[in-house]
């Protein structure tokens, strides 16, 4: 326990949450030294409209985290109180938050989910199904997108260097691959083969350069045999309710840039062009995965701006926009965490006084 401490301690020192802060708000600075054009931002109209549509925007988030929360209880069978939910819920996207995109706050929420009452063994089997159901709405959504969306709108950037163009088709082909390969080994070792994958695991983790984490490939590989049994026999209604509360989460965060849109341009856009900016923003947040920065941090406002800048007025109100999304979306689970880590910290690990 004092080690995960340690750990949670480390990530909520001031350098890894201001490290994010830092990054973000340096790409957007150079790309506005770069792009900025004060007479585009001349039709841009502030009004009680724009109001409206900003809340719009922040109840998508809302909507997007009472999903997960309602999601946490489903799988916990109702042993988690609401406000235990909640406060797991933003521990997590707090870790998230501070860590790069590809390893997420996964590694440390068995802990948070544990504290709130949830024994270990059935804490690991949430996380993992969290995981599972994470994984297969981009499995399926991307190629219903595929499907739905003209491939020359989905990837057609006018004013965008081609490079660049290629550059993110690669991105967006790296991240589903790598979440199509983590879905298929998961889902083969909790309800195929779990023991075969444990065995698979220690294999590949006595290789000289992977030796070092063998012992935390063999938790992993137990945690799997003992999730196994557990997550085969939910029942269809089981994973009903927790795919429908990941979808509307999910579903919900790609709606926060449409409403923003609304708020300043609205009539501008039809229903067509609106799921197709769904649609990209769906792909973005694949590209994102291979984002080494914590939270995807300056990657996220660079692609926002080559990606859905061409619905903008100009690429200075692209930025400008990018840096309103990220206030609403990413921001404030760094604030909410740096008020909530400590004081759970202090409650979970703090040693009694005399």
């Amino acid at each position: 326990m004092a080690e995960t401490e340690q750990q949670l301690t480390k990530k909520i020192r001031p350098y890894k949450i201001i490290y994010p802060i830092v990054i973000g708000l340096a790409v957007v600075v150079w790309m506005l030294y770069r792009e900025f054009d004060v007479t585009a931002f001349r039709d841009i109209t502030f009004t009680w409209h724009s109001v409206l549509w900003l809340l719009v925007a922040v109840g998508c988030m809302f909507v997007r985290d009472f999903g997960y929360v309602v999601r946490i209880r489903v799988l916990s069978g109702g042993r988690l109180g609401w406000w235990s939910a909640v406060r797991i819920i933003f521990l997590w996207e707090f870790t998230s938050a501070v860590t790069p995109s590809a390893i997420g706050g996964t590694s440390i929420a068995i802990l948070f989910v544990n504290k709130e009452g949830i024994k270990v063994g059935r804490s690991s089997a949430m996380v993992m199904a969290t995981s599972f159901l994470d994984e297969l709405y981009f499995i399926l959504m991307f190629p219903i997108i595929l499907l739905s969306v003209s491939q020359t709108a989905l990837w057609n950037m006018p004013g965008v260097n081609k490079g660049i163009t290629t550059g993110l088709i690669w991105f967006a082909v790296a991240g589903y691959s790598l979440k199509f390969v983590y879905l298929m080994i998961l889902s083969y070792g909790l309800f195929r083969n779990p023991r075969g994958l444990k065995w698979l695991l220690m294999k590949c983790f006595k290789l000289r350069i992977l030796r070092k984490w063998r012992h935390s490939a063999n938790e992993v590989g137990s945690d799997i045999i003992r999730n196994s049994y557990e997550l085969r026999h939910q029942p269809f209604s089981f994973w009903l309710k927790t795919f429908g509360a990941t979808f509307f989460s999910w579903t919900a965060r790609y709606w926060v840039v449409n409403a923003l849109l609304m708020a300043f341009w609205a009539g501008k856009y039809g229903w067509g062009d609106h799921f197709l900016i769904f649609a990209r923003q769906l792909v973005m947040w694949i590209m994102m995965l291979v984002s080494p920065t914590p939270g995807g941090s300056g990657f996220a406002e660079f692609v926002f701006k080559e990606y859905l800048g061409e619905f903008l007025p100009s690429a200075g109100v692209a930025i400008a926009m990018a840096m309103l999304w990220r206030l609403i979306t990413y921001y404030p689970y760094l604030f909410a965490g740096v008020l909530i880590v400590p004081r759970w910290l202090a409650k979970h690990f703090g040693r009694k006084r005399g």
